[in-house]
This record gives structure tokens, sequence and C-alpha cells, in this order.
């Protein structure tokens, strides 16, 4: 199929072992991926590097970069260096939940679709395996879409706009085989919200956990580039 008639598809990358899953899942079902990655002031900027090194190797069209200054609102440990990222398991809504961002995330993304003619965005949020973040949950990803389609030209004039989830349901074992399948490097991810300028990730944070939990619930081995043991005195 030529590019000219491909499907175009906005692909939310953060560098991370989701979003990476879901690019290539939707390379997979023969989608041209646009792929959009913010710098919002995230204390974990390798992100950006893993994000950029991904869309190229996985065939983007193109990769976009948007910067914005959530860190200038605070109210998280991820934009706000006061707090601290926990390193031991919590509960409830945790402090590294970003006020407000996949809200802010998919509204440029719906933008960026919009100027493309692509009635396809695809995010990796999930309700299984993840840290609690009410902007993760299925009903706010269709609350979203609904408003979508009502505050856009493409919307209005009945080119309807999907927001795709293809994760949603299943757990970070699950994920990482599909990735598998699919020929995903993860060697190349970075999870780590506290990684280091050199991509080493702090293998103590909830998304590590999660991470390294997801490769033993797989049955593979754990490629992450982790800090080493600190030294015994």
């Amino acid at each position: 199929m030529a590019m000219s008639e491909q499907k175009r598809a906005v692909i939310l990358v953060s560098g991370g072992l989701d979003s990476t899953t879901i690019l290539a899942m939707a390379r997979a079902q023969g989608y041209a991926c646009y792929t959009l990655s913010f710098d919002y002031g995230q204390r974990h900027r390798g992100e950006l590097r893993a994000a950029a090194r991904v869309s190229r190797i996985l065939g983007d069209v193109e990769h976009k970069v948007v910067t914005l200054n959530l860190d200038s609102i605070g109210g998280s440990a991820l934009t706000d260096l006061s707090i601290a990222v926990p390193e031991e398991e919590t509960h409830g809504i945790p402090v590294t939940y970003v006020p407000a961002r996949n809200t802010v995330f998919l509204a440029i993304a719906l933008g960026w679709a919009e100027v493309l003619g692509a009635h396809d965005i695809f995010i990796g949020v999930n309700a299984v395996d993840y840290s609690g973040y009410p902007d993760c949950r299925p009903d706010y990803i269709a609350a979203f879409e609904t408003m979508a389609n009502l505050a856009t030209r493409a919307g209005v004039e009945g080119q309807k706009i999907t927001i795709h989830t293809p994760l949603m349901t299943l757990g970070k074992g699950e994920i990482i085989r599909t990735g598998i399948a699919l020929g995903v490097d993860y060697a190349l991810t970075v999870s780590c919200y506290q990684v280091t300028e050199e991509g080493l990730a702090c293998g103590k944070c909830d998304s590590c956990r999660l991470r390294r939990q997801g490769f033993f619930d797989a049955g593979l081995a754990d490629l992450t580039h982790y800090l080493p043991p600190p030294a015994e005195p």
C-alpha cells in the first residue's frame, strides 16, 4: 500500500514499554504512524531520547516533540523536584500522578490528528497493571472520545475520531509478550521515573516494579539497564 493510501494515526509515545508496544501494534495494523511526545518538565527526561529512538526504529513517518511547562504548576513528583518519587509500594492515587496530563496530551494529539487528516489516536493506557491514575480508566477514554467528536471539525463533519487503547485490559506480562511477537526490543525503552542521563533505571520506583514484574510474568529476561546496587560500607 502506498504511503498516501495508508490510514494515518497519531501515536502518543513516551519511550516506555507500553507506548512502544502500541506503536508496534499500530504499525502492524497498517497505519502510517505519526508519533508524538511531550517535553513537559518531567524529571525523567531520558524518556524523550528513548521515544525518539523507538519511533525511528519502528518506522514512524514523523516524530514530534511538543514542549509544555507542566512543571510551572507542579503538583506531582514527576514535575516538582521537591516531591520525592516513592520507592515503596503506595495505595490510592500516588504522588507521581501528573494533574490532567492525559487530558492535555490527548487534546494536543487531537489537534495534530485534525491537521494530518488522521481519525485515529493511539494511547498506551492500562487499567490492569497500572499505578492508579484516574486518566487511565476506560470511562475516561470513552468520555474524551465523545468530547473529541463534539469539539472538532472532523467530528462535526461525520469523520469519527477514535481513541485506541489496545492495552487497556492486558496485564504487563501479556503486553510484553505481544510486543516481543511484533519484534519490539524492550532494551531500547525507558520506564523509570528516575532514569539517569545515561539511561539507567533506579529499579525501585513504581514503574520499575511493574516493569520487572511484567518480564517475570512473561517468563522472559528483564534486559533493563538498572543502576548498580550501592557498595557495601
